[in-house]
């Protein structure tokens, strides 16, 4: 392995990690300061032009946050295919796989984006586009973790673990999708004219809570399980990541308590997407860190 292209590709995998949630965080600010149609149509920002003009329809600072949001899938796609030379340079080719579904998903995500500003920011395409996203951040954690050797195969667990992990991932993923209904429903839609789900938003709310309590609760029951069931490197590794899983969860519950009896200020909001990308990041590499995700990333490469 060419030294030189390992640690390109250490920091590359790492890089796609951090530009992967930006991006996340980046249109979330577009969507809380009212730009999400800034640029009033697409490819294109307004017709005949690529990039904001005076005679912007909306005013000139959305449509500059939601162009600087547009630029940002190009920065994420040079990460990407750099990414795919560090790995074959580093002779890592057991890797390429998870290197191109971070550039396939990327486009995806780019025509995705498209959808969501021609729908007039349809809630369904709002929430796709989120979601995809949390795909392409656990492909570039499983990529990153593969890379640096964190992803340890050995780590076995026993069959009551096994069955917590997943229903871990599943209830995770539940919150998350959860979350983007809320979303739907609520307030901050990214343009005075855009639609929402109809449903309330405060039952909504509820539901997504509920489903977060359900998770802490499976959480400790994870760590119970690991602590009495688990032992040596797989009972340290899994109860270290379980705790720290929780531990974000728990901060990113108490963010989302606050914001919803003070009618969800922008400041908590774009707090609680961070947290939201914290918990998801942290709820995936508990996942792969344990037999169940290492081979399932082998087998599939995702």
């Amino acid at each position: 392995m060419a030294p030189t292209a390992s640690r390109a590709l250490l920091k590359l995998s790492s890089l796609m990690v951090f530009t992967q949630s930006a991006i996340v965080f980046t249109g979330a600010l577009v969507r809380i300061s009212g730009s999400g149609l800034g640029c009033s149509t697409w490819p294109e920002c307004t017709p005949g032009s690529y990039t904001p003009t005076a005679d912007q329809p909306e005013a000139p600072l959305h449509a500059w946050i939601e162009f600087g949001n547009r630029l940002l899938t190009f920065l994420l796609l040079l990460n990407a295919l750099a990414l795919m030379v560090a790995i074959f340079r580093s002779g890592r080719r057991e890797l390429g796989r998870l290197g191109s579904l971070q550039i396939v998903g990327i486009l995806t995500q780019g025509a995705l984006g498209g959808i969501t500003v021609l729908t007039a920011l349809n809630p369904a395409t709002v929430a796709a586009h989120f979601l995809l996203s949390t795909i392409l951040i656990a492909g570039a954690l499983s990529l990153r973790q593969r890379a640096h050797g964190k992803s340890p195969t050995e780590v076995t667990v026993i069959p009551m673990v096994s069955r917590l992990i997943w229903l871990h991932l599943a209830l995770t993923s539940s919150v998350l999708i959860a979350g983007t209904i809320v979303t739907g429903s609520g307030p901050h839609a990214g343009d005075s004219v855009a639609e929402r789900f109809n449903l309330e938003s405060r039952t909504m709310a509820w539901i997504h809570a509920d489903l977060v309590i359900a998770l802490l609760g499976v959480s400790i029951a994870l760590i119970i399980a690991i602590r009495l069931g688990l032992t040596g490197q797989a009972r340290e590794i899994l109860a270290r990541r379980a705790q720290i899983f929780l531990i974000v969860a728990l901060a990113q519950g108490g963010i989302g308590y606050i914001q919803y009896f003070t009618k969800l200020p922008e400041a908590l909001v774009a707090a609680h997407v961070i947290g939201s990308l914290a918990v998801w990041l942290s709820a995936w590499n508990l996942f792969i860190s344990s037999n169940l995700g290492a081979n399932l990333i082998a087998r599939k490469e995702l």
